[in-house]
């Protein structure tokens, strides 16, 4: 993720003032002890869960293993978000090596796909034509896009958690439409482990479990997997404002992102995200440091006059079903 560019571009502006206060503060420096614990951790738990897969072995018991792999491939996302933005490692040719072992091997998600997705989110966040996250799909998140549509948008804030469940499987499909169409770097390597993880977890299931204990592993595990890393990622942006493309670099951050209070539980349950107003005015900075960026930020918008949106995890939530039954009121009331 690139940043330096659009700190000089914003020379003389609110955002170089914040930008001068955090680094006084030394909160870009790199937190190498950090991610070695965690980084180790992660892979503990990845280690741990596929120890335990096959000892338990052609058991319904294979479910909980299921339940707790879940949990561990989300975070190995969440490990995968902070090596794409150089979190980790000051340089790309590790970070990106790191990020395919997470990505494309650990998980069965290409890393240069989300990448290039997640560079444009970054970008123009909640941007109706140029951030893909919020583009018409599935799911629609703003009124105009919404008109003409279905059933589905219809009552879309009932399908949502419904329809996290898929969420790991859609972004299996996504990465393996990119490789084919072409659109990633390095397409042979991310094809080759991205193959290597798809053949690995397939035997796994089919070699160790009964059919029935195979597919009823397959379907707890991406589902809870699908729903953890969508619930990770909706408080942060969903229901916020749309910006019309007027916004400065700090505002167009800030006004359309959303923080989530809570201790150090939900930062690790959300891996720093619930500072998604710090994250992303630093993409870069170390997620141990978020917090501690987080009241210097807040009170510097307090200070120029920009709304800071921050509230509890569940509220976060509500607000972003609210925002879904909303767009779909014009097509509920025909």
């Amino acid at each position: 993720m690139t940043t330096t560019a659009e700190t000089r571009a914003t020379a003389g502006s609110d955002f170089a003032e914040l930008n001068r206060r955090i680094n006084a503060a030394g909160l870009l420096r790199r937190r190498p002890g950090h991610y070695a614990v965690r980084l180790s951790l992660v892979s503990l738990a990845m280690i741990g869960g596929w120890t335990a897969f096959f000892l338990v072995g052609a058991s319904w018991w294979t479910l909980a293993v299921a339940v707790f792999l879940a949990v561990a491939f989300a975070q190995v996302a969440l490990v995968a978000h902070d090596l794409a933005h150089r979190q980790v490692f000051r340089r790309n040719a590790p970070s990106a090596r790191a990020g395919m072992i997470a990505g494309n091997l650990a998980i069965g998600m290409s890393y240069g796909y989300w990448m290039d997705k997640h560079t444009k989110h970054h970008a123009n966040p909640n941007h109706d034509d140029l951030d893909p996250d919020v583009s018409p799909d599935v799911l629609v998140w703003s009124r105009e896009s919404a008109r003409g549509k279905g059933f589905l948008v219809r009552h879309q804030a009932w399908f949502f958690f419904p329809l996290l469940t898929l969420l790991g499987l859609s972004l299996k499909r996504d990465s393996v439409r990119a490789l084919l169409g072409g659109s990633v770097k390095r397409r042979g390597l991310e094809s080759v482990l991205l193959a290597v993880h798809f053949l690995g977890y397939a035997a796994a299931l089919l070699l160790v479990l009964s059919p029935a204990q195979a597919l009823a592993f397959l379907v707890v595990h991406q589902a809870l997997f699908g729903v953890y890393l969508g619930l990770t990622f909706a408080p942060n942006h969903k229901g916020m404002p749309h910006p019309d493309g007027t916004e400065d670099f700090l505002r167009k951050q800030v006004l359309t992102s959303r923080n989530v209070r809570g201790g150090p539980f939900v930062d690790a349950a959300l891996g720093g995200l619930n500072y998604q107003i710090e994250h992303h005015l630093f993409p870069a900075m170390p997620t141990p440091n978020l917090r501690r960026a987080q009241p210097i930020v807040r009170d510097y918008c307090d200070e120029i006059g920009v709304p800071y949106e921050m509230t509890g995890l569940v509220e976060s939530y509500r607000q972003a079903l609210r925002h879904l039954h909303d767009v779909g009121v014009e097509l509920r009331v025909r």
